[in-house]
Formats: C-alpha cells, structure tokens, sequence
C-alpha cells in the first residue's frame, strides 16, 4: 500500500491518549514544514503509527494543477515536471496525502521507473512516478525506518537535502520535484540509525507505554470503541478534530509575523555550541522550532520556554557520539545555559519579555504561552498543550532516555535467565577499556545477502562485473550487453531507421558485486581464566570495537557466554549493536571454563538463523584464551565441537586473549580446528604497526597448503 487511500475513517488525532511530545512534534510540522520532519523512537505497541496517521487528516488540502501526476503547485508550478509544461487550466483541490515507504521497497517503487525498451527503441521517456512522486506536497512515512536497506537510505536522504528526485538509467535522466515532510518510527532494539539519517529528521520524540493504570485503561476503552464502530466514533472527535484543523491554520497564517530576536538567536546558539552537536542544522531547526511554537501559542514574539522546548525536540538525537550512546539531553544543563545568555530582548510588540523566573511568566511559570511545570523525576510536559486545547487529553508523556553509555534496557532483547549473582567463583563485572578502530574480518566467497559493509556479495549496488538475462522485472540495464544481443537481429526485424530495434528478449541486466551484512556471533570466554581486572577491561574493549565494527557494516550480532557449568545466549541474534554492549559491560567472570559448551551453543544458534535467513553468512568470533576444563576430556570435546563447526563452512575468527610471558598457545590451536584465523588482541587493531592484514580467507587458504604438504 503506497498512497493511503481508506473509507475507514481514520483514528482521530485527538483522541490520542498522552504522548504530549509527539502530538505537538507533529503539531509543529504541520504549522510549519520547514522543521523538517519528526522521528519517532519506542517501544512496540505504543500508537506510534496511528499518531502519525491520524496528522494527515489535520493537514489543510492543496491545490494542484489538473491532470498532473507530481502535484505541481497551479501558482508556481515546476518547470522540469515531466508532465510539463502546464498549461493554464483547470485546479483540482486534494487532501494531503500521506504516503507509506515499505522497508522492502524496491528502488524503481521509490524513485519510478523507466521503460527502457522503449527509450531504446523509440526515444520515448516513458516514466512511471514512484512513492517520492507521490509524497510531493504531502507526508512520507516509513515505519521501521532503522530497517530501510542503506541504498534506500541513500535516495531518500538525497531527495530530502535537495527537494528533487532524480532517476538515471544508462544516460536516460527524468527528475521532478519532491518536498515531503518526513516522518519516521522506529523500534530502538532492531537497531539505530546511521547519523546522515538522523540529522536530516528536525525533531526527535521518545514514546513509552503509560503506566499509570487510568490511563491504559482509557487508551484500552477508546481503541475497543473505535474498532466497535469507526464512523460513529470518529464523529464524536468531530467537533475537537475541526477546533484543532482551525487551530493550526491560525498558526500558519501567523507564523510570517513571528519575530525571531537577538536574545533569543543567541540563548539557541550557545544552547548547540554548549552540547556540542555537529553542523549547523541543528541551529536553524531550533530557530525554526521555537518560531512555530510561539505561532502555536498565537504569540508574535519568541519566548525563553519556546528556545527550551525547541532544545528538547531538536537536539537529544543530534547528541549522540557513538552508536552506544542512548539519545537525551541533560536538561539542567540546558536550563544553565539558558540562564547564562538570557536577557532582555524587545518583543514584535515593543514590550519587554516576561521576567524568565517566577510563578507567573517563564519556563516554569503558568502564565499565557508558559510550560507547565516539571514533574519531579520526570520531564516537562509540552508546552502550548493545556487541556482545553486539545480536549480529553490526558497529561502523561514517556520519560526522555538518560544519557549513557548503553541503550535503556527496554530497548533490549529478553536475555535467557542469568546466574544468580554471587555465584559460586563468580566476580563483579569490570569496565571495558576503550574501543578502537579495527582491522576488518570477513566471510570468505560470493554471498548474496542483504546489502552491508562486509563481505562480497551480488548485490544490485556496486560495480558491475558481467551481465545476464533478466529474472523478474529489469533491474539495472547492461546497455553494451543489450546492443551486442540485438545487433545481430536488425536485418531480420526490418530495421529501416537509424533506431536500434529492441526487443525483450534482447534486454540484459548488470550483474553487480558490492558487499553484504553479515551474522557476526560473539562466543565470549567469561571463566575465571580470564577474570583478571586487567586483562577483562581489554578483552570487553575488543568486543566492543568489533560491536562497533558490527554497527558499521551494518551486520546482525548474538553473543554467547560461557563460564562455570555451561553457555548461556547472552543476545539473541539482533540489529541492535546497543544491546550487545549492555550486555557486555553487565557480563560477570569466574568459574571453569567449558569451552566446548559455548561452541555448541553457538552451532544450535547459527543453526536456527539459518531456517529464518539463508541469505545471511555468519562469522563466528570467539573470544578465549583457548584453555578448557571442566567434565570429561574438556580438551577433546572442545575440538570435536570446533571440527563440528568447520565441517559446516562456518567462517571463523579467535580473539587470542592469552596474556603474560608464557604463552601456550591454546587459542591458535583452536583456531586451526575451526579452520579459520586467529589474531591477538593487538592485531585486532586497524592502526596496529606489527599486525598482518588478515582475513578468513587467507587463512583458509594457508590451512589448505599445510594440509597439502
């Protein structure tokens, strides 16, 4: 489904229960476009997409010139459009339109496609419009938006930086225009987003389940009426969905009028230079967002709390350093800044500004336009929100994500049940040591997985190495190869003209070589042979350089620990790079070390995830000093294990972590066993001077020779 199209009355905007944050984001996008977007972070089963949904029957209805498949303005209309050039005529009035991007789409369902036969054959751009088409003017969603393949990522962010789509095949161009506020949810635990992504969504909210009992049971009671009867529902919302439709046309038309001052240009400046974020955009985003939140609050003049609340939307996904830092925003330190380059600035009326303090005017203040205030623990409510304006609301928000180093535990998978602390030899969990950059390791051979950064792979991206005969819809044309396999049929098809005649048969597509996303499965020795403070600290440093590794090149991970009597399976396979690292500072030590279990274990994970996935090669990491003990014929049983694994293809790594100045060697020969490679902490590292480039498939291949010789 592309355009929503639906004579089921929507679910009305303002019945929406809570989520003050991101009904006003929303708000303010529709007041003012030029925010840029609103994405939307939380749990599953949090009305996410029905909030969303519910804002395009809010949205004023525009005029586009008759006829026109890419909703060109009858005012100003495009002069590149491909249905062009318009001719003075009829104006057809049209709802705003929302449009969905699947996360499977296709790159001809995104951008259009066109019909190269007959651009060969006749000259003819015959251009079928795609989704970007269809969102000009209007919404563009995409749930799951973390999910979207990266070449997907790469069209959209082009088309949102520069208001245009431009579809190119074998020197056939079309483009037309496509401005779209863009609108994104996203479940934090199937992974985040790359940062390109990120900044290019003005505003950011976290949305939570409520857990005041009132409150679900009203969203309960609400949702059961609706599913009971929509239309009768939806006209009992009538008369609030047309105060709020009233109410944010008032804002647009006063939205011109709003003054910007110098005091409040400089609280907004030093507010992005004092959290550090990178670029410019979040500036002109906060600018943007504290004008439309004082045009909400039907004022002409930008107030402190507007310059606050903008912070709060704008910035929190802008802060992040790391793929392991949770978004957020300390907002005493906001309210310092704030303070420190306040100051008294003439309003559009000539008055001064409210004093920024007091029970009656400020940020904290209950006077007109003022934030209510903050809940102990908890965040601010959104302001301009009072219950009279959007009636039946009810004033509960989610709490905004912490700033730390790992991502809340909410967004986690459910682990399997963990030993009890204080088990018998177990230790405290220690701290990592510092990730680093590190030296790429990959899947040996030609897979054809999902798009990544990892491992060579057919993809319908990347350079083209041969040609062959379309399987389903033409992908990407081979020009030369389709010439060569007309020419020889000109005579016999009557060609009389300079034009080549194509037929389908004739059509060939490029085969494509790129790189692909990889399962990489972490087995991570937890005993107590590898309980050192010290040694521990590093050995949790390298997993998480190679989570952040993981991140990187866009693979799924798992980790395995194995300590004591067992292996446990720490994560399940996952997107989320921050879950894994929760789970890798939270991993105590001690007890023996049954290597043989952990190897086991993962043969049982990468079994399953190869039902659910074919595609997807995985990459065994296993992080040991090699040593096993434990039960009969530890030693034994751990080879037998590893055999196990290598007789499958599995393609593996070892993390030697053995340490001191004897050294026995264990992991290399564990290594051997699974035939892959191993490497030593300080090769692991990309900038190391002494390590060797070294991959899976050079040592695949010097086990081969050994066994030859």
């Amino acid at each position: 489904m592309t355009t929503v199209h639906n004579t089921t009355p929507q679910y009305p905007f303002t019945a929406v229960v809570g989520m003050d944050d991101l009904r006003l984001a929303l708000l303010l996008n529709a007041v003012s476009p030029a925010v840029g977007g609103v994405l939307v972070r939380g749990e599953k089963g949090t009305a996410k997409s029905t909030a969303v949904r519910a804002l395009s029957a809010l949205m004023p209805a525009v005029d586009v010139v008759g006829g026109c498949r890419f909703a060109c303005a009858p005012a100003a209309p495009d002069p590149g459009c491909p249905d062009g050039p318009h001719e003075p005529g009829a104006v057809e009035q049209r709802p705003t339109r929302m449009v969905e991007l699947p996360v499977g789409a296709s790159e001809d369902r995104l951008v259009g496609a066109l019909d190269i036969e007959r651009a060969l054959s006749e000259g003819v751009k015959a251009f079928e419009p795609g989704l970007l088409a269809d969102a000009h003017r209007g919404i563009l969603y995409v749930d799951e938006v973390n999910l979207l393949h990266d070449h997907l990522v790469d069209l959209l962010l082009d088309a949102a930086a520069m208001g245009a789509s431009y579809v190119e095949r074998e020197g056939v161009s079309v483009r037309h225009a496509a401005r779209f506020l863009l609108v994104g949810t996203m479940n934090p635990e199937e992974g985040e987003l790359r940062p390109q992504l990120l900044d290019r969504f003005g505003l950011t909210v976290e949305v939570a389940a409520s857990r005041e009992p009132e409150q679900r049971v009203e969203v309960v009671r609400r949702r059961l009426a609706y599913d009971a009867d929509p239309a009768g529902f939806a006209a009992r919302w009538a008369a609030e969905e047309e105060g709020l439709r009233g109410r944010i046309a008032a804002a647009r038309e006063l939205l011109a009028h709003v003054v910007l001052g110098d005091a409040a240009l400089r609280q907004i400046a030093a507010t992005c230079a004092a959290f550090e974020v990178d670029g410019m955009r979040a500036d002109i985003v906060m600018a943007r967002t504290a004008t439309a939140l004082a045009a909400w609050a039907g004022r002409t003049d930008v107030q402190e709390e507007d310059v606050r609340q903008a912070a709060l939307l704008a910035l929190p996904h802008r802060r992040r350093r790391n793929p392991f830092d949770a978004p957020g925003l300390d907002e005493d330190k906001l309210d310092r800044t704030l303070e420190e380059f306040g100051g008294a600035d003439e309003g559009a009326d000539g008055e001064d500004d409210p004093e920024p303090d007091g029970p009656d005017g400020g940020p904290d203040g209950g006077g007109p336009g003022g934030a209510p205030p903050p809940r102990e623990g908890g965040p601010q409510e959104s302001p301009q929100q009072p219950e009279a304006e959007l009636p039946h609301q009810q004033d509960h928000q989610a709490p905004q994500a912490p700033e730390s180093p790992q991502a809340p535990e909410k967004s986690e998978p459910e682990p399997e049940p963990r030993p009890q602390a204080g088990a018998a030899g177990e230790k405290p969990a220690v701290g990592a040591a510092e990730p680093f950059r590190t030296r790429r390791l990959d899947v040996p051979g030609l897979g054809e997985g999902a798009d990544g950064r990892r491992s060579r792979a057919r993809t319908a991206h990347g350079r083209t190495t041969g040609a062959r005969r379309p399987r389903g819809a033409l992908g990407k044309l081979h020009l030369a190869a389709t010439v060569q396999a007309a020419a020889p049929h000109q005579h016999a098809r009557g060609r009389r003209g300079s034009g080549l005649v194509v037929r389908r048969d004739d059509l060939r597509e490029a085969v494509r070589e790129g790189r692909e996303g990889n399962l990489v499965l972490f087995v991570v020795d937890a005993s107590g042979s590898m309980a050192a403070r010290k040694r521990m600290s590093a050995v949790k440093g390298a997993v998480l350089s190679l989570l952040l590794d993981a991140y990187q090149r866009r693979d799924k991970i798992g980790m395995i620990t194995f300590r004591g009597a067992g292996a446990e399976l720490a994560l399940p396979p996952t997107s989320s790079v921050e879950a894994g690292a929760a789970r890798l500072e939270q991993l105590p030590t001690g007890g023996r070390t049954p290597l043989s279990e952990g190897l086991l274990r993962a043969h049982e994970v990468l079994r399953v995830e190869r039902m659910r996935d074919a595609s997807r090669r995985p990459l065994l990491v296993v992080v040991t000093d090699g040593r096993a003990t434990g039960g009969p014929e530890p030693v034994a049983r751990a080879a037998r294990a590893a055999r196990l694994l290598a007789a499958e293809g599995t393609a593996s790594v070892v993390v030697d972590c053995e340490s001191g100045p004897v050294r026995l060697g264990l992991a290399g020969e564990l290594a051997r066993e699974l035939q892959g490679t191993a490497v030593t902490l300080d090769e692991l590292r990309a900038d190391s001077v002494s390590a060797l480039v070294r991959t899976v498939r050079g040592n695949r291949t010097d086990h081969a020779n050994r066994k030859a010789a």
